[in-house]
């Protein structure tokens, strides 16, 4: 009994000022290219049961492009694969925030199967764990293709694979009791969430407001736990993985790439695992395009000349050359009349070359003496804004990283922009 666990699409995301031939945005078009080509491993790998660990779409209110190219893959796929079991659950970018507001996700559901009548609801008392508004639904699938678990927990039973999966959206941890069905020989968890504890606390990642004790997920009785959400392929467990997104669509790609690098990972994928023998595979599936972190260059008592020439050295390095890749380039302890100093007419061609170029400039740390005479470092404006997001009010339903994230982000995209002002009459 063979399944493929794969997650965060992301589809309708949208980055850089650049477009297709077509008018779409070309980092969109990446993105749906990504979730093409996983069809297209899926069907060759024709597995017994597809599971997707949430947020198909990047927002709760796709685009009509975005949800017409997720319906016509998903066709594609039940098409080619009519034995197959199609299992989605919504994580938080497919989630509305309000009761009234529909979930897209449904639209698939409804788009290939015969909805089936509710079966029997779970106690609802604080013994079960189930919250009123989130009963725990048992059904038996049928042979259909795709199955929904959105705004409720479902369990799907398939008998002639022996198998339970309970498919758990993104609900708040304790809300929906995580036990296994005792009458299934191969019991599954797909759950978008945070497994506290088990994922590296970088600034600007895509955090979760509440996070899933791990005892909840890792508990006997469960032959593999699907998680989605974190966008790194991430072993939690013997049997609970995080199986990583689809392309690079989070808040910070870079730290992305630093964890892939460390756990020496090929980069994006899907999982591949037989319930009977417990083998699994991790399948790594072409990138759109290149996403490169360069070596960082050291600038300190650098001129604005020697560091042209290591800013033009290192993209020389490139395999392939710069064209059509998003790049970083960290450059550190660079002052500002360095930084004002650089041939912007240089750097203003590597930024139409490739897709995206990010020279990320930082200033050397200003150390200053404290009133008591003992040496102290003065906070950088990016800590004294990340510390005063974090301490204000927000409006409830904001998550508060991903506000972080955006001002560090509007902030690095200011001081960025400050170096590259031309005088009036300059050639540009």
């Amino acid at each position: 009994m063979r399944l493929v666990h794969l997650s965060d699409l992301h589809l309708g995301f949208r980055q850089f000022q650049r477009q297709t031939p077509s008018g779409i945005n070309q980092r969109e078009a990446d993105v749906a290219q990504a979730f093409a080509r996983a069809v297209d491993k899926l069907i060759e790998l024709a597995p017994d049961v597809i599971l997707v660990g949430g947020d198909v779409f990047h927002t709760v209110r796709p685009t009509n492009t975005a949800i017409l190219h997720a319906f016509r893959q998903f066709a594609r796929l039940v098409e080619a694969l009519p034995a197959a079991h199609v299992v989605v659950v919504a994580g938080n970018h497919d989630m509305p925030r309000s009761t009234e507001t529909i979930c897209i996700l449904r639209l698939f559901e409804q788009g290939f199967t015969s909805r089936l009548s509710d079966g029997p609801t779970a106690s609802a008392d604080a013994s079960e764990g189930v919250r009123q508004d989130a009963p725990l639904l048992d059904e038996t699938t049928r042979g259909l293709p795709i199955l929904v678990a959105d705004r409720e927990a479902r369990r799907f039973a398939f008998p002639h694979l022996g198998l339970s999966v309970l498919a758990v959206p993104d609900l708040p941890p304790g809300s929906v009791e995580l036990r296994p069905d005792p009458s299934a020989k191969y019991n599954v968890l797909l759950l978008h969430g945070e497994v506290q504890g088990a994922l590296p606390n970088a600034d600007g990642a895509d955090r979760a407001a509440m996070q899933i004790p791990l005892d909840e997920v890792a508990r006997p009785g469960w032959d593999y736990v699907a998680l989605g959400h974190y966008h790194v392929y991430k072993r939690i467990a013997d049997h609970v993985y995080y199986s990583g997104s689809l392309e690079y669509t989070s808040s910070n790609p870079w730290g992305e790439l630093a964890e892939q690098r460390e756990a020496k990972l090929p980069g994006k994928g899907m999982i591949e695992r037989d319930l009977a023998t417990g083998k699994q595979s991790f399948h790594p599936l072409a990138p759109s395009r290149a996403v490169l972190d360069l070596p960082p260059i050291e600038g300190r008592g650098m001129s604005a000349a020697d560091l042209d020439a290591a800013i033009q050295s290192a993209v020389a390095r490139i395999a392939g050359g710069i064209d059509g890749k998003i790049v970083r380039l960290v450059a550190r302890n660079v002052p500002r009349h360095i930084a004002r100093e650089l041939d912007h007419k240089a750097l203003r061609e590597l930024q139409k070359r490739a897709l995206h170029f990010h020279l990320d400039m930082r200033r050397p740390e200003m150390v200053r003496r404290q009133t008591s005479g003992s040496p102290g470092r003065r906070p950088s404006l990016a800590e004294t804004l990340r510390d005063s997001l974090r301490a204000r009010n927000v409006t409830a339903g904001v998550e508060r990283e991903a506000l972080v994230a955006l001002g560090l982000r509007y902030l690095e995209e200011a001081e960025l922009a400050e170096p590259t002002r031309e005088p009036p009459g300059s050639d540009a």
